[in-house]
């Protein structure tokens, strides 16, 4: 496992240093420029689509605001909470610049895969919606080429969706949950694997209900899951304000001058926060990913511009709203004032991430429950015991909602892509292994699982880039360009 573990790693910095740098930027910049920055100029159209659920229900597909909410279930996951911990510790609290970067430039390129996901969506047999980055790579490179790269395409999402991302996400909500215990004095590492067979069991239930009830359900625990997590977040930051502005000095100061805190050279400092935060800022808004426009293809609008600037939400939530109160309580609570990683900072003698493993405890899947523990401490008069109670029930709440809604709409995403490879028929056996997986994730290791995770990722954007990239005609054909 660790032999896997190391090739994996040196597979993925090899990858993410080119493939989500250069073509994740390029491909934003240049919807961008080609829509005449739509993010911005329909950033006011696009929020009023949402709260006006536009798209009436019918026999087939879904409505607009159902689609937005599956995919945001799908962008809103453990990336939000685990991930951009990981980022911090890794490339520094610059990450979270180059994150925000990413995702000012993924709204274009998310508006870009939702508005082809629309046009290049099919209607089968029995009624129902297909539509994805396969149906739309097919129909910019016509022939073999098309289909081969539909076809890879269609078997790394499958890997990633259905299979090895519900390994993370239950794994990240396994960890969470023998938190709570631990918080109480309980040892339940022994017995993940009920955890695991409970959330398998739950997950089985609302595949079999097929889109509908997929979205019925995200319809509903999207909404609660991010008002539950930012009223939370909000508190803890307004209990420790007086370090909130330094949190954010930190962001802006080690996103071009990181060095002091990662050591190394000045160059190679800057290209690991920048790495690192495209990497898991991929991970997390999942804009060029190829796998929300499964979603959006599924909703009843009038015009694809409409579901595209839908679609551009869902990464400004996902990112400067949920990320961003990730980071900031993150940074607030352990990177300043009397935060145990303060005294680290500077420190070149090793990784950052080593050092606060072996000095504070800390590792990417419990620095936010941390933070919560220590900020509830304080609101309790210094009761460290109920503060890490509740801390820790809090953040076990939010990681299951934020991952169990990605297990489902991922879920969804990968039997899309299965049934193009192999049939309506052989969905059943999709189902069976994908419950496996979300079982085997409450027992595997953490660090060989996200790493799978990241590397499918990583191939995933290359054919669906490529595609965009190939039809970026189409999309501005497609774009209005009048004010609304």
């Amino acid at each position: 496992m660790n032999q896997l573990e190391n090739i994996v790693t040196h597979i993925n910095d090899s990858l993410s240093g080119y493939v989500l740098v250069f073509l994740l930027v390029a491909a934003g910049l240049y919807f961008s420029i080609r829509t005449k920055f739509v993010q911005v100029r329909c950033f006011g159209e696009g929020f009023r689509a949402v709260f006006r659920k536009q798209g009436a229900k019918d026999g087939r597909g879904i409505s607009s605001f159902q689609a937005l909410t599956t995919a945001i279930a799908a962008q809103v996951g453990t990336g939000n909470i685990v991930g951009v911990c990981g980022a911090i510790l890794v490339g520094g609290p610059g990450a979270i610049f180059w994150m925000w970067v990413i995702a000012f430039l993924g709204m274009a390129t998310n508006y870009a895969e939702a508005v082809l996901a629309q046009k290049t969506r099919t209607v089968d047999e029995n009624g129902e919606v297909c539509g994805g980055p396969v149906y739309y790579i097919k129909h910019a490179f016509k022939g073999k080429f098309g289909k081969f790269l539909a076809g890879f395409f269609a078997v790394a999402i499958t890997i990633v969706c259905g299979f090895i991302g519900a390994m993370v996400q239950t794994n990240s909500i396994t960890s969470s949950i023998t938190g709570v215990f631990t918080a109480f004095g309980a040892d339940v590492s022994d017995y993940t694997w009920v955890i695991g067979v409970l959330i398998a069991l739950l997950a089985a239930f609302i595949f079999l209900g097929g889109v509908k009830r997929i979205a019925s359900v995200t319809e509903k625990m999207v909404p609660l899951m991010a008002v539950m997590y930012l009223i939370g977040g909000l508190l803890v930051l307004i209990i420790n304000i007086k370090n909130v502005p330094e949190a954010f000095s930190l962001i802006f100061r080690y996103a071009f001058v990181p060095q002091a805190l990662l050591g190394g050279g000045f160059g190679s400092a800057i290209a690991k926060a920048v790495q690192k935060g495209a990497q898991r800022g991929l991970f997390s808004n999942e804009a060029g990913m190829g796998t929300t426009p499964h979603a959006h293809a599924q909703a009843n609008v009038k015009t694809p511009h409409e579901q595209g600037v839908c679609a551009m939400i869902g990464v400004f939530i996902d990112t400067f709203v949920v990320l961003s109160i990730s980071a900031l309580i993150v940074l607030s609570t352990l990177y300043t004032g009397d935060g145990p990683l303060v005294g680290l900072v500077g420190t070149e003698s090793q990784s950052f991430s080593s050092l606060a493993e072996s000095s504070a405890g800390l590792i990417d899947a419990n620095m936010v429950q941390r933070a919560f523990q220590l900020s509830f401490t304080t609101l309790f008069g210094g009761n460290a015991a109920v503060g890490n109670v509740i801390g820790s029930i809090f953040v076990a709440l939010c990681l299951f909602f934020f991952a169990f809604s990605t297990v489902i709409s991922w879920n969804f995403f990968g039997r899309i892509n299965f049934r193009y490879l192999f049939g309506q028929k052989a969905t059943v056996i999709y189902s069976v292994i994908a419950i496996a997986c979300i079982f085997a994730g409450s027992i595997f290791k953490n660090s060989l699982v996200w790493g799978l995770s990241d590397l499918f990722n990583n191939l995933m954007v290359i054919p669906n880039v490529i595609a965009l990239f190939a039809l970026g005609g189409l999309v501005v054909s497609l774009t209005s360009f009048q004010k609304k």
